[in-house]
Parts: structure tokens; C-alpha cells; sequence
């Protein structure tokens, strides 16, 4: 007989909700002394997992939730990574008409983009329920930068929750800053360092890495590699502790998502391995080649009986692909050759042309084996500048790199859905990459844009756009201070065997079968950019030194295939090209170059056609002219120059006569200075009325004689220029 036992309302409270409501808090220091906290059980108890990751005082809140089924027929992970930065984090308004937070902006979409990368390869690969995290700032520090903070609040959601993960999985920020590695660097620092690198990573394994560097040596990088990795193992043992103190996310849910046949499997296997094999050593382009695999499975389901080829269809595909993988890896290990007949270290084929596009103020073709990119530079003025208007991050961007992959790039007829978050990630690489090779404002007065039409596509196209680029601005003649070129390795592994095979230039079917994406751009002098994802564990940095190495070498030769067809910038911007000239004069005077309501420097673009942008940046005034021809731009430089002198006592000029009064004229010597030229100053015989010698209009020789101190009124006289009736000086 069952005993029920009755308890009161408040034995239920406390039994259960207040349990409910308890939080668990995991504190940790990074190397220069800040805090980290992870917080779980206070907020969105309702998600399958949620924490607060606190630094100072910038929170962010992390979620996930994870379907209990998957869908039919999915035979892929269809997780979702979000990040928001909330307005309110950091007390301002959202820009535009509606005044709240609407589609993620592009630094948000790469803050996911970096997420995602690093927990993806992570869950069981025969998980396949719908899952979805989200991260949002929701309370930021204008000089912290949240972004390095994401992964472990993703990861540690996930580390609370039931849901499947090989976790945890931590992120960090490392920057240089006078020679010496930082972990997630301020804002202010940021702008003295010389690395900006991501870098994800698990107890064990380094998974994921993206970022800019000033130039730097591969040993350097490999130091800052380890030093992110150990300070990553501390945020990983903090997640750990964090489950054991807290009791949540001990125990993961059962699943079962894939339906297997083993027989089925054999079968496959049996049946394809040694025709892939055979197809994948031989020397084949990219559609030939998978057209032969398709012949094989085609020639496999035709052996099947009738209601098998409907019922285990997915399944099919499944193991031929898992069957299509092992064999191909097979041939680069045992025969140390490609898909494409190439040696391992073997650059594809490159031809190159610029100035294809006559219209455009810069453009390059690049080409390299089967992947293309056509690429065309637009200079503009202040005006064309990208307004950047983030919670955290406001400003100002003069160097805009856009990315686009239309579908017929891989022979694919696909819907247009709008801009791709891995046409803003590949677009974004390639932008770190050429960024730092910009000259300065002093040199280069231009906002640039460069466009990136990627027009066929089989490996590495984002690398394509960086030597595309390199060439397409070198046409345009913005004076680069080197060539950028960029690589992307593969990396094959066998861990049963401790074979590994280091690919150089990879082709599409290298990355998506292999177990590292690993592309690097640089001049000659360093690395400029770069981004990996690993995706087998125990990575040696033997390895890693090893693709490395070979990636140098290969961005050479990259470099000489671009110099057979362009050394270095055109000496002069095209005919077509509007001129540009930058000035700067003292902070007082900008009032007066800019007139009242805009006037004087309103009549200037008017009278000469050309365009003038004045901004005060410190004790000074930039102004940016810019212009059909140079003769107008020199017009407007020499007009300024005359509103920011000074005028002299004793010196002469050419003024012209704006008014005249009954005791005299006043005479514009320079730009909106104007000077009394009495009557008795006109002549040295009387003049009785000033209209009879002088008209409005009229340009007169002058000379100042004095200037009242305390109203800076200025006194000009005609006839000391003039001869003396009685013939002295």
C-alpha cells in the first residue's frame, strides 16, 4: 500500500522552489589579476542550460536549448549560434528609425560565426536535435571587449545543462603590447598591440584560431598559441568545477538519432572502397571527379532490392559518404598524391590580369587552379566612410572589404537569399588581412572599398580575394606598403597509423574530408591574418609548425606568380579617378573656413566643383578636398590658405575692394579679412569723395600699416605703395 505523505504549502517552497532558485557561482583570475565569474541558477532557468559570465562589470548571458527529438532524415548537427549586444548595456540607444536591436550586426554575426566554430565539432556526431545558443551582452564596460568572453559563456551553458557536448571548450583574446602577450586585452590596449588573435581550445586540443598580426614570424605565433592555451585550460577546469559544485549537467540526456544497419554498412563498404579508391588516385577536375563517385553509388543501389533503395536511402548516403571519406583520406596518406594528380606542398596552376575593368578605379583577376576571383577597388571620399554604430564598439571604418560567392560559382542554381554569414566571414579575413598594408591617412586620403566576385570556386576562395585584392588596389594606385598573398592548408591524419599528410592550397573536397582548414595570409616580412579549424583532436604543435612552414613557403610562390603580372602600385591614380588632397590647419580656424551656416566653405565647392570634408580631430582641422582635376583642388588649398594666415604688419597684398563709405574702403586682403583703407590713405593728394578713385570690385595693391591690439582691426594704406609728389621716400 502506497503512503502518501501531506506536506504544507511552505514545506513545497522550500522542498522545491528555492532549490530551484539556488545559484552556484565559479570564480577564476586571468594572469593580470581580473576576475572571471560564472554564475548558473539565477537567470533563464527555463532553457536547458544558462549561465552569466561576468568580467568587472561586463555580463553576458548565455542559453541554450536542444530539441529532446530530431527531426526525420537529418543527418547533420543543426545547431544555431546567436549574439546580440543589448543597447542598454552600455546606456546608449540604438541608431535608425525604430530605436531597438533588429538584425545582428556584422561584428555580431562574426562574434557567432567564432562561436560556432568552436563548439560545433564538439557534439556527438550522431546528435542531430535542433539546437540554439544565445549569448547576449547585457551589461558592458566601454574598454572591455565582450566578444572574448562568448565561447566560455556558450560552453559553460552547455557544460550546465543535459544536453550531449565533449566540452568544456573555452575562448581568449590574445594581443602583444610592447612584446608581451596579453589575454583579452582593453580596448585602449588593443590599439597598441600587434597581435589580435582568437583562439578557442579544450583541455586538450587547440580547435579553432582567427585573427590579425602586425607581420609576425610563425614562431611567434606558435608562442601565442600556447600561451592562449594554457590560460584556456583554467576557464575549461573552472566549467568542470563549476558542474561538480552545482550538480547540474552530471548526468546527459539519452538520444538515439540515427537508425543503423550494420549489414547495410559492410555492404557499402564491400561494394565502394576500392572504385573510390581507384577514382581518387587519379588525377580528375573537380565535376569529372564527382560525377565518378556518383557512378558508383548509382552502380551500389542498383544491387539493392527495390523497397531497400526508398526505406534506406539516407541511410545510404550516409555510409557512402563515411566510406567516400575513409578512401580518399587513404590515397593521400598511402600515395602521398592529390585529388588532382598535385604533389602535397604543389601550388595549383595561377594566371592573373589587372586593369580588366576599364571603369573601375582599380581591378585584378586572380585565378588558381579552379577557383577564381574578380575584384574591383572604388576610392571615395570622407563622405563614403562606414559609420559604425555598436553597443560597445562606435566609429568610423575608411577600409571596406565585401565578399560575394553567387551560386554559379560551383555550378549551383540557388535562391539569392541575401548576404551570407560566410560570405561576412570570408569577407572579413580577407579585410585583416590587407588592412595593416594601407598606408595612412598622410599617403592615402581615400576611403577604399574593395569587391570580391568570387566566379568559380574549388578551395580556398577567401584567399583567392586576398591576392585578388593585393593586385586590384596596386592597380588602383593606392600605394601599398607590400604585397599580401594567402594559403590554405589541409591536414590528413591517421592516429592508428601516426601517418599525417600536410596539404598546401587545398581543394573543396580536401577541406570538408579533412581535419584542419588552416589559411594564412602575409608579405614577405610576416603573417597579416589568419584563421584555422581543427577538427581532430590532439593536434601536435609539431604539426602545426610543420603547415606552418609549408604555408610560408607557398605564400612566396604566391607572391612571385603576382609579380609576374604587377610589382607594385601605379605611380598615379587613373584619369577617371577623382583627386584627392589632405590638409590640416590649427583648431581656431575651422570656424572660419567653414563660414557661418556652412557659407564660406559652401562657396568654395560651388565656385570649384569640388568636395571638402573638415573634421577636428585634436589641436587640428583635417580637411579632405577631393576633385575632378588637380587645378581645382589647388584653388581651394590656396584659398584656405589665405583664411588661416595671419596678416602682417608691413606686408603687401592684392586685396579686393568690398565696400565703400564716406571716410574710406575696405579691402579684403586675405579670405574673410578685411581691412580699412582710409580716404586719407588712398592718395597722397586729397580725395574727396572715395567713389571717384575706387570701385567695389576693384583689385587694389596694399600694404598693412598697423593693427589695433585690442580689436585686431586692420589699417591698410594704398598710397605709401604710390610716388611722393615731392619725389622722397
Amino acid at each position: 500500500m502506497v503512503e502518501l505523505k501531506v506536506i504544507t504549502f511552505v514545506e513545497f517552497i522550500n522542498q522545491h522552489f528555492f532549490k530551484y532558485m539556488q545559484a552556484f557561482i565559479k570564480s577564476f583570475q586571468l594572469p593580470d589579476g581580473r576576475t572571471i565569474q560564472i554564475e548558473t541558477g539565477k537567470l533563464a532557468k527555463q532553457a536547458d542550460g544558462s549561465v552569466v559570465v561576468r568580467m568587472e562589470n561586463t555580463m553576458l548571458l548565455a542559453t541554450v536549448v536542444s530539441n529532446k527529438v530530431a527531426k526525420e532524415d537529418v543527418d547533420f548537427m543543426p545547431l544555431t549560434v546567436e549574439y546580440q549586444e543589448k543597447y542598454a548595456s552600455t546606456g546608449r540607444f540604438p541608431g535608425g528609425f525604430f530605436k531597438r536591436e533588429a538584425r545582428p550586426a556584422e561584428a555580431e554575426i562574426l562574434t557567432a560565426r567564432l562561436v560556432d566554430r568552436a563548439l560545433r565539432p564538439l557534439f556527438p556526431e550522431n546528435y542531430h536535435a535542433d539546437t540554439q545558443v544565445l549569448v547576449y551582452l547585457i551589461s558592458g564596460e566601454k574598454n572591455t571587449l565582450p566578444d572574448a568572453l562568448a565561447c566560455l559563456a556558450a560552453s559553460s551553458a552547455l557544460a550546465v545543462s543535459d544536453i550531449p557536448f565533449h566540452g568544456p571548450v573555452s575562448e581568449v583574446r590574445v594581443g602583444r603590447i610592447n612584446g608581451q602577450l596579453v589575454i583579452n586585452p582593453t580596448v585602449a590596449e588593443m590599439e597598441k598591440s600587434d597581435i589580435d588573435m582568437m583562439v578557442a581550445a579544450t583541455i586538450d586540443n587547440i580547435m579553432m584560431v582567427e585573427g590579425e598580426m602586425k607581420e609576425i614570424s610563425e614562431s611567434e605565433m606558435v608562442e601565442a598559441l600556447r600561451f592562449a592555451h594554457d590560460v584556456i585550460k583554467t576557464q575549461c577546469q573552472a566549467q568542470i568545477e563549476l558542474v561538480q559544485e552545482s550538480g547540474r549537467g552530471i548526468t546527459k540526456r539519452e538520444y538515439c538519432h540515427e537508425v543503423n544497419d550494420e549489414d547495410l554498412r559492410k555492404a557499402v563498404n564491400e561494394f565502394c572502397y576500392s572504385k573510390i579508391y581507384a577514382i581518387a588516385s587519379k588525377a580528375s577536375a573537380k565535376h569529372e571527379r564527382s560525377e565518378a563517385f556518383d557512378a558508383v553509388l548509382s552502380e551500389f543501389i542498383e544491387t539493392l532490392a527495390e523497397e531497400d533503395r526508398a526505406d534506406k536511402s539516407s541511410m545510404i548516403k550516409r555510409y557512402f559518404h563515411d566510406v567516400n571519406k575513409h578512401a580518399v583520406r587513404d590515397v593521400i596518406l598511402n600515395e602521398r598524391t592529390r585529388l588532382d594528380g598535385r604533389k602535397l606542398d604543389e601550388i595549383r596552376p595561377i594566371w592573373c590580369e589587372v586593369d580588366y575593368l576599364p571603369m573601375a578605379h582599380g581591378s585584378a583577376i586572380f585565378t588558381r587552379g579552379e577557383t577564381q576571383s574578380l575584384t574591383s577597388v572604388t576610392l571615395g571620399t570622407k563622405l563614403d566612410e562606414q559609420i559604425i554604430d555598436g553597443a560597445v564598439i562606435e566609429g568610423k571604418n575608411n577600409f571596406i572589404l565585401h565578399y560575394n560567392f553567387p551560386p554559379f560559382s560551383t555550378g549551383e542554381a540557388k535562391p539569392l537569399r541575401g548576404t551570407s554569414r560566410r560570405e561576412i566571414g570570408h569577407g572579413n579575413l580577407a579585410m585583416r588581412a590587407l588592412k595593416n598594408m594601407i598606408p595612412g591617412p598622410e599617403i592615402n586620403p581615400y576611403t577604399i572599398r574593395v569587391v570580391s566576385d568570387i566566379l568559380e570556386s574549388n578551395g580556398s576562395s577567401s584567399m583567392a580575394t586576398v591576392c585578388a585584392g593585393t593586385m586590384a588596389l596596386m592597380d588602383a594606385g593606392v600605394k601599398l606598403k607590400k604585397p599580401v598573398s594567402g594559403i590554405a592548408m589541409g591536414l590528413i591524419t591517421d592516429t592508428s597509423s601516426g601517418k599525417f599528410a600536410v596539404l598546401s592550397d587545398i581543394l573543396g573536397d580536401e577541406d570538408h574530408l579533412g581535419d584542419m582548414d588552416f589559411k594564412v595570409t602575409g608579405t614577405t616580412d610576416g603573417i597579416t591574418a589568419c584563421q584555422m579549424d581543427i577538427k581532430v583532436d590532439g593536434l601536435p604543435y609539431e604539426v602545426l609548425t610543420q603547415a606552418l612552414d609549408q604555408a610560408r613557403r607557398g605564400r612566396f610562390h604566391i607572391l612571385g606568380e603576382i609579380a609576374k603580372t604587377i610589382t607594385e602600385p601605379r605611380a598615379d591614380y587613373k584619369p577617371h579617378v577623382p583627386r584627392m588632397v589632405q590638409m590640416t590647419i590649427p583648431r581656431e580656424f575651422i570656424g572660419a573656413v567653414i563660414g557661418p551656416g556652412g557659407k564660406v566653405i559652401q562657396e568654395m565647392q560651388r565656385e570649384t566643383g569640388t568636395v571638402i570634408v573638415l573634421e577636428e580631430v585634436g589641436e587640428q582641422g583635417i580637411i579632405d578636398i577631393s576633385g575632378a582635376n588637380i587645378e581645382a583642388i589647388e584653388a581651394v588649398k590656396a584659398r584656405i590658405r589665405g583664411i588661416v594666415a595671419i596678416p602682417e604688419v608691413g606686408q603687401i597684398y592684392t586685396g579686393k575692394v568690398k565696400t565703400i563709405t564716406a571716410f574710406g574702403a575696405f579691402v579684403e586682403i586675405l579670405p574673410n579679412k578685411d581691412g580699412l583703407l582710409h580716404v586719407s590713405e588712398i592718395d597722397w593728394k586729397r580725395i574727396e569723395n572715395v567713389e571717384d578713385v575706387l570701385k567695389v570690385g576693384d583689385m587694389i595693391e596694399v600694404k598693412l600699416i598697423d593693427v589695433d591690439k585690442k580689436t585686431n582691426k586692420l589699417k591698410l594704406s594704398r598710397k605709401v605703395l604710390l610716388p611722393r609728389p615731392d619725389g622722397k621716400k
